[in-house]
């Protein structure tokens, strides 16, 4: 039986659900719940559309809720309160709240029976995974990621979310003079700005403060404080025909040594390149919703990550065909 899945939230990373979720033999889109008038929504394969606050009928219907929202105001409300009616996947990323992130959604996942897969993506995600096999097999080494060039969707929803903003998208892109150390094996210390750039494209609404919201963005903690970061203010034509894409990628480079003496030197590097940062993220929030039915199917409930499903609950394919095919 298909697992039946539930999209909270319909802006880009909603729509790539709905086209994951049609890749997948073995799972089937219940349908899309908005905050806008369903009326005034169309989706892309012709899915149900339903008001938000008609999600709590349907629990009988949906195995698991994929939330598409924001991570800077949306997912730290939604996740905890979906999650005592459903099992759910997020993609919050806000690296530093991940660890409250967890624990106030351990309390509704686990008091209601449900399972709750929080911060699921790319990174965090398949890059914090990445993280930790190279610290597992190389414990003398540093890890470094590095992220971009490209368009990062919560930090470009965190400056939409500005006061005066229109529209925006920020790239993030990688220092290259601190790549090259890296995967020459030199094993830098980096400081956070040493790392990476940003830099945003921000539509301003007319008669908007633009020295505040320049401030705003570069000032805001967890996003934008610690890195260099340059704002640029275009048009809504400019935006939509330069920056109307979501690529993006980066890098998991582990750079560690063995031996007596640490005489022999190894790099593990993991790489992503792509061309639409949602739709990609939103493939691994489908892979990690079939893991969340399999999971609350045998019992294990509560808030979890990336670190405690097991890979071959990732995929369709049975654990023979695992065995013979990919091991």
């Amino acid at each position: 039986m298909a697992i039946r899945i539930g999209i909270y939230g319909y802006g880009n990373l909603g729509r790539g659900v709905e086209l994951a979720i049609a890749q997948n033999k073995d799972t089937t889109a219940v349908g899309v719940f908005t905050r806008r008038d369903p009326k005034t929504v169309k989706t892309l394969t012709g899915i149900p559309v339903y008001a938000a606050d008609d999600a709590l009928k349907m629990t009988d219907e949906i195995d698991v809720m994929i939330l598409c929202g924001g991570s800077s105001t949306d997912l730290p409300e939604q996740t905890p309160y979906l999650a005592k009616y459903f099992n759910v996947v997020d993609s919050f990323d806000t690296h530093a709240k991940i660890p409250q992130h967890v624990k106030n959604v351990e309390a509704a996942a686990k008091s209601a029976g449900k399972t709750a897969l929080v911060s699921v993506g790319w990174d965090p995600g398949m890059f914090s995974l990445n993280r930790l096999y190279g610290e597992g097999v190389l414990s003398d080494g540093k890890t470094y990621t590095f992220w971009g060039k490209g368009v990062s969707q919560g930090h470009s929803d965190a400056i939409r979310r500005i006061e005066g903003v229109a529209d925006a998208k920020q790239y993030t892109i990688p220092v290259q003079s601190a790549l090259d150390k890296v995967r020459a094996g030199e094993n830098p210390e980096l400081t956070t700005r040493e790392k990476h750039t940003r830099e945003c494209f921000v539509v301003a609404k007319e008669g908007a403060d633009k020295a505040k919201i320049e401030e705003t963005i570069k000032t805001m903690p967890n996003y934008f404080a610690d890195y260099d970061t340059t704002v640029h203010f275009i048009s809504q034509e400019e935006l939509n025909e330069k920056h109307g894409g979501l690529p993006h990628g980066g890098l998991v480079i582990r750079s560690g040594s063995t031996g007596l003496n640490g005489e022999h030197k190894h790099v593990i590097e993991y790489r992503l390149k792509l061309d639409s940062n949602a739709e990609f993220t939103a493939s691994v929030l489908v892979a990690y919703a079939r893991a969340a039915a399999r999971m609350n199917a045998a019992g294990q409930v509560g808030c979890k990550t990336v670190f405690d499903v097991p890979p071959a609950y990732l995929a369709e394919k049975s654990r023979e065909e695992l065995l013979a095919e990919l091991l």
